[in-house]
């Protein structure tokens, strides 16, 4: 039987996508990337927004169409945060949780017996240890993902995701370095580590996520480490310096900053102030050359006036990142900010989107012209059109050149000609 996936969200949810196909492809099945072809669909489902929840929704029922005959399994975020919701979604035949996917092949295997409905959601327990996962190969063959790391204990007032996900656990530092062998050898030149709070690494293991770059830049094979994304005050000055020391790792660093403004960080619960922010991406660029420093921006938070937004809109131009992720405050049922006093309109939460995300394509293009005239080694990693291949640097800027041979998989020095709106033009040399 053949089987496919469809992931919705963020790079863990990709790595478990792949970990999934893989037990099943242990299992006799055959992996496939055509949901048409397929008699399985698992459907990854993510819940950090309302919108996310109605996209999973619609790829339900645009599946059932395409696929009528296929087993749909619904798993991932919303199931575990919302199971009851998650239920009533009859376009899945298979029902399953963050918390026991682990028994995805035996209840196929039920399923396909009787033909009824499996709808199984256990809660998360105190305590439970990381899900052990190994991923061999991914579809994209320049770049593996690999999860270190699940659950958050941060509580941030506006997230679902610690429901979603549970308390903090690790990957053994052991099963870390074979899986990292493996994909070396499996040609894999970067890997990103990936986690759902990566910061906190380690910290029921005795370990620390320097622990863990250092495991994957010891892995010969393995050109490049990159992190996902970092929750700011983890990164001591210590903890960077430790970091500077892994030559493998990339000068590229996601920090979440969601506010610019000390008043609305202490209504969201985030435990850093603007100034620990400032310099902590000071440091940063002081121990990495070229660093690129990313983030997601959220606008509209309850009790947000326009003095707080434009403290934040300031802090955002005064950083000049390379590329943010702006979107507008969503109310999850179950948070704290849910209940807060002061939700604003959709209109002033569009119009405050508008402003920051135009002040943040700005520094965007600041960055790529920043980078013009610098020779950097280039990752290729697609051809996006007749004999134009894209891939990116080690500070993640996309970079397009014309090639005839192709170049897909390799590594070569390119000089950087010219800064486009959304990647820099460059030859190779």
């Amino acid at each position: 039987m053949k089987v496919s996936a469809i992931t919705l969200g963020c790079k863990v949810n990709q790595y478990e996508s792949q970990a999934m196909l893989a037990s099943l492809e242990k299992e006799g099945y055959t992996v496939t990337q055509s949901q048409e072809d397929s008699d399985v669909i698992l459907v990854n489902s993510c819940t950090v927004t309302a919108t996310s929840d109605q996209k999973v929704r619609q790829v339900l029922r645009r599946t059932r169409r395409k696929a009528p005959l296929a087993v749909i399994v619904l798993t991932g975020c919303m199931t575990q945060a919302f199971p009851e919701i998650a239920s009533s979604l009859e376009e899945a035949d298979i029902v399953l949780g963050n918390s026991n996917r682990g028994r995805l092949a035996s209840v196929l295997q039920e399923y396909f017996l009787n033909r009824r409905r499996v709808v199984e959601i256990l809660p998360h327990e105190t305590g439970e240890v990381f899900e052990s996962m190994q991923v061999e190969h991914f579809f994209e063959r320049t770049r593996a993902f690999i999860k270190i790391e699940d659950g958050c204990n941060r509580f941030c007032s506006y997230c679902i995701i610690p429901y979603a996900r549970g308390r903090v656990r690790s990957k053994p530092l052991n099963e870390m370095k074979e899986e990292l062998c493996r994909l070396g050898q499996n040609g894999y030149k970067e890997v990103v580590l990936t986690g759902i709070n990566l910061s906190a690494y380690g910290q029921e293991l005795g370990l620390h996520l320097c622990d863990a770059v250092e495991a994957a830049c010891a892995v010969p094979q393995i050109l490049r480490v990159r992190l996902g994304s970092l929750e700011p005050e983890q990164l001591s000055e210590e903890v960077i310096f430790r970091l500077a020391k892994q030559k493998k790792l990339c000068p590229q660093f996601h920090l979440s900053l969601q506010s610019g403004c000390d008043a609305t960080l202490r209504r969201m619960n985030r435990h850093y102030d603007a100034e620990e922010y400032r310099q902590i991406v000071k440091n940063l660029r002081k121990a990495f050359e070229n660093a690129a420093i990313t983030t997601d921006i959220m606008v509209g938070f309850p009790g947000e006036t326009e003095e707080e937004f434009e403290a934040s809109l300031s802090f955002a131009k005064e950083i000049g990142f390379a590329k943010a992720h702006v979107f507008a405050y969503s109310r999850r049922p179950g948070t704290v900010a849910d209940t807060m006093t002061g939700q604003l309109t959709n209109h002033c939460k569009e119009e405050r989107s508008r402003r920051m995300i135009e002040a943040t394509n700005e520094t965007k293009t600041a960055f790529f012209r920043n980078q013009e005239g610098k020779t950097e080694d280039v990752l290729f990693e697609r051809e996006c059109g007749k004999n134009v291949w894209e891939g990116y640097t080690v500070n993640y800027t996309p970079i397009r050149v014309v090639s005839a041979q192709p170049v897909g998989g390799k590594v070569l020095p390119v000089k950087i000609l010219k800064a486009e709106e959304d990647w820099c033009v460059g030859e190779v040399l």
